[in-house]
């Protein structure tokens, strides 16, 4: 059984769109809880999803700037904190 070029192409779509929604979720929840693993996770989502054309451009576009907020927000916590790791107690 073959695959036809348009069935890879709507399965490929699928997984562009699904990785923009990943990244936009991912995006969210970095910048409450590991930030460090998210954002970076979030940005390479968003980027794989832009450059095989999704059909959800703003989930994706949100989704690498959540991610660039998720790394600032680590680094503004570290820096305040002068440590690598950041915690709710004062």
């Amino acid at each position: 059984m073959e695959v036809t070029a348009s069935a890879r192409r709507r399965t490929g779509l699928r997984d562009a769109d699904g990785m923009a929604v990943a990244s936009l979720v991912m995006g969210l929840i970095g910048l409450l809880v590991m930030n460090l693993i998210l954002g970076p996770a979030a940005i390479v989502l968003a980027s794989l999803a832009l450059s095989r054309s999704t059909a959800r451009r703003f989930p994706a576009l949100a989704g690498l700037g959540l991610g660039l907020c998720d790394l600032v927000v680590y680094g503004t916590l570290v820096a305040t904190d002068d440590s690598v790791s950041w915690t709710f107690s004062g």
